[in-house]
């Protein structure tokens, strides 16, 4: 198979017909998948703060350590939301927090040790890019010294939160205070390089180009060339309820389903050297999330016993592990819950 080229890509999602996608992207993903088995994961995310000093334009989530409504959740907190997740036979946390700008590294080590000695089943997949290169400076050390010292105390795997459009034009419209695409891809690298294993994440519809979606398929494409570290792909669009990204850019649309499916197809072409892409139905909705299956996913994500970041901006979706199953039995695939590792756990 032929390598996509960006300006290739770009036309086939701005010139392709759906059907012509989606046809492709399922060929690509049996060749992949022949198996005709969709994961999902049974977790939970634990935002452990609110508090951010980052103030991006698209986020109706964060709040400044002086508002009301602000927290920071305590160990204990955690450990009972942790406990609940383990009842209903949850694997894995999500664990991110806004860029709080008073929590240095031995917060994290300590809170780090707390799940691992407490919680032995439980995976960490948390703390984006951003989080760590903040972390970095207000602890002035270096990013490979936060990633090996949490690793030391039980960190595990790191969600590619905070990739947003990695464009840098982009960047300085909608969360100019983030660290630039040079500076996520080379934390994403590091952690690559100490066996930290990530996953890659997109959000769109704001005011990038198609082409700078595809330069941002392209940088994460020529990173898995390297280091191999990724193992998913994850495409979401920008969910603008009560943010100032919104109020600022009218121009700015709720994007469509059909546009949805139209970057998903393009990227399962693209990025050849990804095995795992996954279906957004937090954001799309179970019935597009669903049909994701059909248009290159292979894995439909997370139950999500707990969600509040796009939730405040306007995203209430929910869906049980029975829910799940179903969904994919419909559309006549395996069901099969998986671990962080994309390891099966268990078949239905």
């Amino acid at each position: 198979m032929n390598r996509l080229s960006i300006e290739q890509a770009v036309d086939l999602i701005e010139n392709a017909s759906l059907h012509e996608l989606g046809a492709m992207a399922y060929d690509r993903k049996k060749q992949l998948h022949p198996d005709g088995t969709t994961t999902f994961i049974v977790d939970r995310n634990i935002n452990y703060t609110n508090v951010c000093w980052v103030d991006c334009e698209f986020c109706a989530f964060y709040r400044h350590a002086k508002e009301e409504d602000a927290y920071v959740l305590s160990f204990e907190e955690i450990g009972k939301k942790i406990e609940e997740l383990i009842e209903i036979g949850g694997t894995q946390i999500l664990f991110q927090g806004g860029v709080h700008p008073r929590l240095k590294i031995e917060w994290y080590e300590e809170l780090v040790e707390f799940i691992t000695k407490n919680y032995p089943s439980i995976t960490i997949h948390g703390f984006s890019a951003v989080e760590i290169d903040y972390i970095a400076r207000v602890s002035k050390i270096s990013v490979t010294e936060v990633l090996k010292r949490l690793k030391d105390k039980g960190f595990y795997s790191m969600p590619g939160a905070g990739a947003e459009i990695l464009s840098d034009r982009v960047r300085d419209i909608i969360a100019p205070k983030k660290c630039d695409t040079t500076v996520w891809l080379d934390i994403h690298r590091q952690a690559h390089k100490l066996d930290i294993k990530t996953t890659a994440t997109m959000m769109f519809g704001t005011v990038e180009t198609t082409r700078e979606i595809v330069e941002h398929w392209d940088h994460i494409r020529n990173l898995q060339d390297e280091t191999g570290g990724f193992r998913a792909f994850i495409l979401w669009s920008f969910q603008g309820l009560n943010t100032k990204l919104m109020a600022k850019h009218p121009e700015i649309s709720k994007q469509s389903s059909n546009r949805y499916l139209r970057l998903l197809a393009v990227s399962r072409l693209f990025l050849d050297n990804f095995l795992n892409i996954q279906s957004s139905w937090v954001t799309q909705g179970s019935y597009v999330g669903q049909l994701a299956l059909k248009f290159g996913a292979n894995d439909l994500g997370s139950t999500m016993m707990e969600e509040n970041v796009v939730k405040a901006a306007g995203a209430a979706f929910r869906m049980n592990q029975a829910q799940m199953i179903e969904l994919i039995r419909d559309v006549g695939e395996k069901p099969a819950k998986r671990n962080t590792n994309y390891d099966i756990l268990e078949r239905f």
